[in-house]
């Protein structure tokens, strides 16, 4: 990996409406375009959810372009070439995954799902806003981490790391 380039990075989870949409916006504006984040999903919800939509907007992040798509999209010819894909659902880490072009380094950070959070709004827009904050600490460290003179193993152990921090759902799963 060198200094120069620009890393192409995969959320995953299984509806592509709220966790992976969150860090596509947060890795997008906080990576300072030496990221090219994308997301999508397993079993794709078909829209974003507009609690994802507004706590990005309350975070100053951008709101637009996104749609929930699924993952088949990035297996295709013509698909940009991944470097890392990151799991943020639990059940996304355990679903088999296609195979993906160029072997990209692979972890989880799950984070638990804000829309599954039941009762009046200010409880589930709070939910977003801690998914959003979890995420965001992940990849700040993760764009601090130094992958020009980072060996492989050194930075596959760290993106582990990276999903056992503060909020993870299941610390130890793998992505399959």
């Amino acid at each position: 990996m060198t200094a120069d380039r620009v890393y192409n990075v995969l959320f995953l989870c299984t509806g592509n409406s709220a966790r992976s949409i969150l860090a596509e916006a947060i890795l997008t504006t906080e990576g300072k375009g030496r990221f090219r984040a994308f997301s999508a999903g397993s079993q794709p919800k078909g829209a974003v959810h507009p609690m994802a939509l507004a706590t990005l907007e309350a975070l100053g992040y951008p709101v637009t372009g996104f749609r929930s798509k699924s993952w088949d999209e990035f297996g295709e010819a013509g698909a940009p070439e991944m470097d890392f894909i990151f799991t943020v659902c639990d059940n996304a880490a355990g679903e088999a995954c296609p195979v993906w072009l160029g072997h990209p380094m692979t972890a989880h950070w799950g984070v638990a799902d804000p829309a599954a959070v039941e009762g009046p709004d200010f409880e589930k827009m709070q939910a977003f806003s801690q998914a959003a904050r979890f995420l965001k600490n992940r990849i700040m460290v993760f764009t601090s981490l130094p992958m020009a003179s980072i060996d492989k193993l050194a930075l596959q152990a760290k993106l582990r790391e990276i999903g056992r921090m503060e909020g993870a759902t299941r610390p130890d799963a793998e992505v399959a």
